[in-house]
């Protein structure tokens, strides 16, 4: 088949979260499928600097409407690999910035053109480079105007860019709201400003586009496929989402094994795998160094690695700081985000030193060693769409400890309830967390259970391949 891709971030050139890691996974394991895959993203400032995008050059200058005026761009490209095209969109107003969506404090003010931009150039360098794509998929509400501006632009022309369109919510409490006016940037039908359009409460809503309009729906779990139906997690669209459940469906992320195995982990001081965790070992002794604990600690280890929001339970762990700060454990942090989450946490590695340990920053390689130094790896999210980082610490032998919501009940089962049962579960909540920290300190201390527990964690197999597989049989499905 052929498959174009859209979206605001890629591993390795540009990453925020997890949205980057399961595009570049999907993309380059459909090209090694045998598929002809086309993926694009914003060219933005550190994108285009990364070394791996030496090689992209200027392919097209296009120019696209946008409201009264037309605005160009140059469309950038490369292959990485065989079967595998990357696409940078430029525009310097628009993406030669430090940051992709806003400067560290808020949004930036003009997301709404940039990402309006960034669909239609993707939609008219379809075009004039005749990709004639079976797919199109694009990936949350930053490509959330692509199956309508794709069937503009095919009436439009009067040609067939692609035969089916296909939309990912990856996280439907990030929507792309914007005031009435930017509809006009969109060219699009008036009457697509409508209820059954565009129109949110009098605003436009970009995500509320891509799942309206796209021929199928995808999110990336079975459980939060479900959830997003209802009140509690559907962020005020779950009746847009109820409109389309027949066209809905739940696949799971996987796990990049080029990138997450420490058997070939070369970000990591020792590779290692479930038959000879000496390596993990040396990668323990690594991360207690670098974060400057006792050289010689015994206790567990917990990490944890997140946007500093609420959705990820900081504030639950936040509330039950008093428990790193009392019992014999180890907590290693790392993340940006909210700023008063950040202050708090610097505030209590400063307070106990020797126990708790805050990074904020974006670190891919101090991400890799946390995973494969940590005994634990926490992450109790008030929601979580699927979760990427705790199929990766059951890869590295760190034990998940999660909240019971969307795929983190997907991918991790209960040890203390479950024989087979490679994690410990808590619901969202403060009280909950802290009953949860307790039974790491009982499982850690019960050496033959934890390692146990450790060796069924390593056997799972998180790999792209059954994703892929998945995706396949739905576009197979949609044509």
């Amino acid at each position: 088949m052929k498959i174009v891709h859209a979206a605001s971030e890629l591993y390795p050139y540009m990453k925020t979260g997890g949205l980057a890691d399961a595009v570049g996974a999907l993309t380059g394991t459909f090209a090694d499928r045998g598929h002809e895959v086309s993926v694009f993203i914003p060219g933005y400032r550190d994108a285009l600097a990364h070394p791996a995008a030496a090689a992209a050059e200027r392919r097209f200058r296009i120019k696209v409407e946008m409201g009264n005026q037309y605005l160009s761009g140059d469309v950038l490209s490369f292959s990485p690999k065989k079967n595998l095209t990357v696409y940078f969109v430029c525009r310097e107003e628009f993406f030669d910035r430090r940051l992709p969506y806003g400067n560290g404090e808020r949004d930036y003010e003009d997301n709404a053109d940039r990402f309006t931009f960034f669909c239609k150039a993707v939609v008219e360098t379809m075009r004039i480079a005749d990709l004639g794509a079976d797919i199109l998929h694009g990936h949350d509400w930053q490509a959330g105007l692509l199956p309508l501006l794709l069937r503009e632009a095919e009436r439009r022309f009067g040609v067939t860019l692609a035969m089916k369109t296909v939309f990912t919510i990856h996280n439907i409490a990030f929507q792309g709201l914007f005031p009435a006016a930017t509809f006009a940037r969109t060219n699009l039908p008036e009457e697509m400003f409508s209820m059954d359009g565009l129109e949110y409460y009098g605003q436009v809503n970009f995500l509320k586009g891509g799942i309206l309009f796209a021929d199928r729906v995808t999110t990336v779990s079975p459980t939060y496929a479900r959830e997003i139906q209802t009140p509690e997690f559907g962020c005020g669209l779950e009746g847009v989402i109820q409109t389309r459940v027949d066209d809905l469906t739940g696949l799971l992320n996987g796990v990049d094994s080029a990138v997450w195995n420490p058997a070939t982990d070369r970000l990591i001081p020792a590779r290692y795998s479930a038959a000879d965790l000496s390596g993990k070992r040396a990668c323990r002794a690594a991360l207690l160094k670098a974060c400057g604990f006792e050289a010689g600690y015994t206790g567990p280890v917990v990490g944890m690695i997140c946007r500093l929001t609420e959705q990820k339970g900081v504030d639950l762990v936040l509330a039950n700081a008093d428990f790193f700060v009392g019992e014999d454990c180890r907590l290693v942090v790392l993340g940006t985000g909210h700023k008063r989450m950040e202050a708090e946490l610097q505030a209590l590695a400063r307070e106990v030193p020797g126990k708790v340990f805050m990074c904020a920053r974006l670190d891919e390689t101090m991400s890799h060693l946390i995973e494969a130094g940590s005994d634990f790896f926490l992450m109790p999210s008030l929601f979580e769409p699927c979760g990427l980082n705790q199929m990766y610490s059951q890869v590295y032998g760190s034990i998940p400890v999660v909240s019971r919501v969307g795929g983190l009940v997907d991918t991790v089962s209960d040890a203390d309830t479950d024989e087979s049962g490679t994690g410990i579960m808590c619901d969202p909540n403060a009280a909950s967390l802290r009953d949860a920290l307790s039974r790491v300190l009982r499982l850690f201390g019960d050496a033959e259970r934890y390692s146990r527990v450790q060796q069924r964690c390593m056997a799972r197999d998180f790999s792209w391949m059954a994703a892929a597989s998945a995706y396949e049989a739905l576009y197979r499905d949609s044509l």
